[in-house]
């Protein structure tokens, strides 16, 4: 079996994000039909598989628990699973999701570290975000996919930026960017103009940011040149706020800049390739969700390997 073939033997989650961006011919008339076809299979999304699971674990109170995990990271890393998805938000079982979080919850200092508590005076919306810039990213990502878009965030985020173009939660302790939290920022702001516009501030304050890693060919010390953390060689799903090349050539590939510099993270991208022609799972950050996500670490991965499969087609369609 192709490797092709495996992932349209999937979730509809996957398979859509296959048929639009893998699945291509030269004759227009089957590109169409393929168009069709992965549009009816998004359609499936919010009532069968990963996607079903993820609206159906959503508790009254619009969040998403585990027990052993505080509330507020529970129900942030199970949206940001749901956005990977690239569901619908217009689908009405989406919207009705996002309405009960946004409506039931907010962001509440109580006692002394941020959790979701229902709404209360002085307390920050949901899609208004906290205090740490790792956990704003993914929040503004999450508005800007799903229609909530906050501008006020995004200035926020703007003005946490550090002089090496980064992101660090621990700033200003740390006057250095952090991998992790840069790439949670880059993907929230993207997502924000991706909904509410063009905006030169913005998109330079993101590719201040984006100089930030292509000047460490995304992985490596900028002082010294070696391998900055070994993990960020290791392919990651669901990544939660966790750094590693895959993470960061994605997100390039979203935004269409194929700088030269990415050259060194492609090779590495390719050296995984196992002779079946997948990926494998090498870590999971999944401590948070509330369900299992039915690949295992060591294993081949599906998710892994379409995200690799369409950064690979992409990269050297630029070459």
């Amino acid at each position: 079996m192709t490797p092709l073939d495996w992932l349209l033997e999937s979730d509809p989650a996957i398979r859509w994000q296959t048929m639009r961006d893998l699945v291509e011919s030269s004759q227009s008339a089957v590109n169409e039909g393929t168009i069709r076809q992965a549009s009816s299979e998004r359609s499936r999304i919010p009532n069968e598989g990963l996607g079903a699971r993820v609206l159906y674990s959503q508790q009254p109170d619009g969040s998403w628990l585990r027990t052993d995990e505080p509330k507020w990271a529970s129900t942030l890393v199970t949206m940001l699973l749901l956005r990977s998805f690239e569901i619908d938000p217009a689908d009405p079982a989406v919207d009705a999701a996002v309405v009960r979080l946004e409506t039931s919850l907010c962001w509440d200092d109580h006692p002394g570290f941020w959790d979701l508590r229902p709404p209360t005076p002085g307390g920050n919306p949901f899609f208004e975000g906290e205090e740490e810039p790792c956990i704003n990213g993914g929040v503004l990502a999450l508005g800007g996919y799903f229609g909530r878009p906050s501008s006020t965030l995004a200035q926020r985020l703007i003005s946490q930026q550090l002089e090496d173009g980064g992101w660090n939660c621990d700033a200003p302790t740390s006057s250095r960017s952090s991998f992790h939290t840069t790439i949670c920022v880059l993907e929230g702001l993207l997502e924000y103009e991706c909904a509410a516009g063009p905006s030169p501030e913005i998109a330079a304050a993101r590719a201040r940011g984006e100089e930030y890693l292509l000047e460490r060919s995304l992985f490596r010390k900028l002082s010294t040149g070696e391998v900055a953390n070994a993990e960020f060689l290791e392919l990651a799903f669901p990544p939660r706020y966790h750094y590693d090349i895959l993470r960061a050539l994605d997100y390039f590939r979203a935004v269409n800049r194929a700088d030269p510099r990415l050259s060194e993270a492609i090779g590495v991208l390719k050296s995984r390739r196992q002779p079946d022609a997948r990926w494998l799972l090498d870590r999971a950050y999944d401590e948070a969700l509330p369900f299992p996500m039915g690949e295992t670490v060591g294993g081949p991965s599906r998710w892994n390997t379409l995200r690799a499969l369409r950064v690979l087609r992409w990269y050297e369609r630029q070459a």
